[in-house]
């Protein structure tokens, strides 16, 4: 039986996880029921014990299950967190037990595929290539490649021996790199949950071959580049700016003599930082800004957050506007629960004003790839876009107005990283 790898997209937002043979088209592995994305998120309950993963940890949150939720954790590989514990119910764990927590699922879910399922019977369940961002951390490399350990660290505690990285536009362009017929030069614009990632590489069809069966494509990567700038900071944006107001951002004592400290809006506005928010120092503290506020009824509303634990359930429905905004002109962040009302507004015009700075961002890193490969941007024939990121419109907009005559290619903005993988690692382990 030919043997199947597996490669591994885990993402800020959402994982994937894919199978290929050798010279064979990969397919997705269902990782939570039918799903073959799955959020990547924990939820610890403090009221069964048991600890839930995806879509079913998110479910458990949003109904009000007593608990710790988790999602975000690849944001912070590489930084200053990695080194500390955080309280889950009586215990404390590491980040990199958490994210091994979540990878465990994952595993399990490759175990069960190869046991139900014949085609998937002869996976080679030690051996894996996880995907990664060109830059884990900016401007910081030591930081960078501890990210990268870290990562390895808490796939190899869960079984895997033989473990390599490829870049996640590289991957991408692997996906779409079947489907060519002529060779041409490609921009890869991988949108990610926490990362923007860009690749200029040289592709070629199978049937020709000249590059597009060597495990080796070191030659045709022309140029990497990368960013820490994704989903989630246009998340981030939009709550400073259209939500936050209204828990008291901007706003001062009673004397006018203080303004309420912003970093208590920056985290609550940051996925990852949420959950430091809710200890018993902040909820005193906000009730104490509370009492000098000259507008407490909006100070009221953030400790309601503390209190309740709804970071996340905000930043979700702030997460929601944000794609309804894809397609609408206008949408609204809504938030309803007993103690808290909120309908806010929100317009397309509006978000695009709060992130032009991250737009900048990826604007100049696709600059930086082109220099960095030699390449005036006439010479790209197709643009590759993957990543919920790239859907957009402002983001796709920044990423394609630079090659009016190439083509452009929506990959599966979910799935072509994870399938790219495990097309890699069927030419790195066969």
């Amino acid at each position: 039986m030919t043997p199947l790898f597996p490669g591994l997209d885990f993402g800020t937002t959402n994982s994937t996880l894919a199978l290929a043979a050798p010279g064979a088209a990969p397919r997705l592995v269902p990782l939570e029921d039918a799903h073959l994305t799955i959020p990547s998120a924990l939820f610890f309950s403090f009221e069964d014990g048991e600890t839930y993963v995806g879509r079913a940890a998110v479910f458990e949150y949003r109904d009000g299950a007593e608990g710790r939720f988790m999602r975000a954790l690849k944001s912070i590989l590489g930084t200053s967190l990695m080194a500390e514990t955080t309280p889950i119910g009586r215990q404390r764990m590491s980040f990199e037990e958490l994210i091994g927590r979540f990878l465990r699922h994952l595993r399990e879910r490759l175990e069960e595929a190869a046991t139900a399922d014949p085609a998937a019977a002869g996976a080679a369940l030690d051996s894996i290539v996880l995907g990664r961002p060109v830059r884990f951390v900016d401007e910081d490399d030591a930081a960078d490649r501890a990210a990268e350990g870290q990562l390895e660290a808490a796939a190899r505690a869960q079984g895997f021996r033989h473990i390599e990285f490829q870049y996640e536009p590289v991957a991408a362009a692997l996906h779409y790199e079947r489907t060519v017929t002529s060779e041409q030069l490609a921009l890869v614009v991988d949108i990610g949950g926490g990362t923007s990632d860009f690749s200029i590489l040289r592709l070629s069809p199978n049937a020709t071959g000249r590059a597009a069966n060597r495990v080796d494509r070191r030659s045709d990567i022309l140029a990497t580049a990368g960013v820490h700038v994704g989903g989630t900071d246009f998340d981030r944006l939009l709550n400073i700016a259209a939500v936050m107001p209204h828990f008291g951002l901007g706003t001062t004592t009673a004397d006018g003599k203080r303004a309420m400290p912003v970093w208590y809006f920056n985290d609550m506005a940051t996925w990852h930082r949420i959950n430091t928010l809710y200890t018993a120092k902040n909820s005193r503290d906000i009730r104490s800004l509370e009492r000098e506020a000259a507008e407490p009824d909006k100070l009221a509303r953030y400790a309601h957050l503390l209190v309740h634990r709804s970071g996340h359930r905000l930043a979700g429905a702030v997460e929601a506007a944000k794609i309804a905004l894809t397609e609408e002109t206008e949408a609204s962040v809504a938030l309803r629960e007993p103690g808290l009302a909120l309908d806010l507004p929100v317009t397309r015009a509006a978000f695009e004003a709060a992130t032009a700075e991250l737009n900048g961002r990826i604007a100049g890193a696709i600059d930086a790839a082109l220099a960095s490969a030699g390449v005036a941007a006439g010479s790209i024939q197709t643009v590759i876009l993957t990543g919920g990121g790239a859907l957009v419109p402002a983001v796709r907009a920044a990423a394609t107005r630079r090659f009016p005559g190439a083509a452009i290619a929506q990959a599966d903005e979910f799935g072509s990283v994870g399938l790219g993988l495990a097309l890699d690692a069927a030419r790195r382990f066969a």
